[in-house]
């Protein structure tokens, strides 16, 4: 197999794992962590989310960790913006990119949005053009690509429809998420076809929970697509509140543990990775599912 020489990785643990947490981690050990994920190499950090404290409240001190995080010039600090008053405190936080969402499938956006695909754009169309004209680059958060948890299997072509008004109206990354954790191989083999027909690769991101354990599976598949660019949690943190028994995200010791051993670099130093993961883990008081980290954790106590 020929596979990408480099992958960019986009550490999502403090936004996309932490909002599925009942416990609220203190927003100074929130700081530390994410300072030590920034001495860790990794390209982008997506620190925290703007959406409205009441929905997400282990994030309702998102502007605060934004000021007090020490900026690493190498990582570029990113932030989930629902509209133009959270991009407004996000910008204020300070945020060098803008990530805006929304799922393929009705049922799932109006659940997670309260509003209907079509609904959706002119909201996000605003969002996009502000952040753009702040030269802030902007990620689209697309989910449910594979299957939704309240209509089942959804069509690729659905999926297109929702990345071209994506791309149309400014977006400069596609993020991809297997929002359940249910696709296999074929199901991404299946998507990225039509999808690279279409647009650059580097243009795309994966985004995979591993409820079913199929998550490297399914990035070693992206890989052999010419794939460079992936979403993952330290130690596998993550959910989502709007689609019940979805597990974490793919943990990001694991995908380490499978880039490294295939020769791909990543710029990411594994040891400082199970560090924050040990960090993380010890203040939510439970073990987390990374394969990576748990043989680390033996290996060491």
């Amino acid at each position: 197999m020929h596979y990408p020489s480099f992958i960019h990785l986009k550490e999502v643990g403090p936004r996309d794992g932490l909002q599925n947490e009942s416990i609220f981690i203190d927003t100074d050990d929130k700081v530390k962590w994410i300072d030590m994920l920034s001495d860790s190499g990794v390209g982008e950090i997506e620190y925290s989310s703007f959406v409205h404290p009441k929905w997400i409240p282990a994030l309702k001190d998102a502007q605060e960790v934004g000021k007090k995080i020490k900026r690493n010039p190498n990582v570029r600090y990113s932030a989930l913006v629902p509209n133009l008053k959270g991009l407004e405190r996000a910008l204020e936080a300070g945020i060098d990119g803008a990530s805006v969402f929304m799922s393929v499938s009705e049922t799932h956006n109006r659940k997670n949005i309260n509003k209907s695909v079509d609904e959706t754009y002119p909201i996000l169309r605003e969002v996009i053009s502000e952040a753009k004209s702040v030269d802030k680059f902007v990620t689209g958060y697309v989910s449910t690509v594979f299957d939704c948890p309240y209509e089942g299997r959804i069509n690729p072509e659905q999926v297109i429809r929702v990345c071209d008004e994506l791309f149309a109206v400014g977006v400069d990354f596609i993020s991809l998420g297997d929002t359940i954790g249910s696709a296999v191989p074929s199901q991404v083999e299946a998507l990225l076809e039509p999808v690279l027909i279409r647009y650059d690769s580097d243009k795309i991101i994966m985004h995979f929970h591993d409820t079913r354990g199929m998550a490297i599976a399914n990035i070693l598949t992206s890989l052999n697509y010419g794939i460079t660019r992936f979403d993952s949690a330290v130690g596998g943190l993550g959910g989502c509140p709007y689609a019940k028994g979805a597990a974490g995200n793919v943990a990001t010791n694991d995908v380490l543990y499978l880039l490294h051993g295939l020769g791909i670099k990543t710029g990411v130093q594994e040891d400082k990775m199970q560090q924050a993961a040990l960090c993380i883990q010890d203040k939510l008081g439970k073990q987390l599912p990374s394969k990576a980290l748990a043989y680390h954790y033996k290996k060491t106590v």
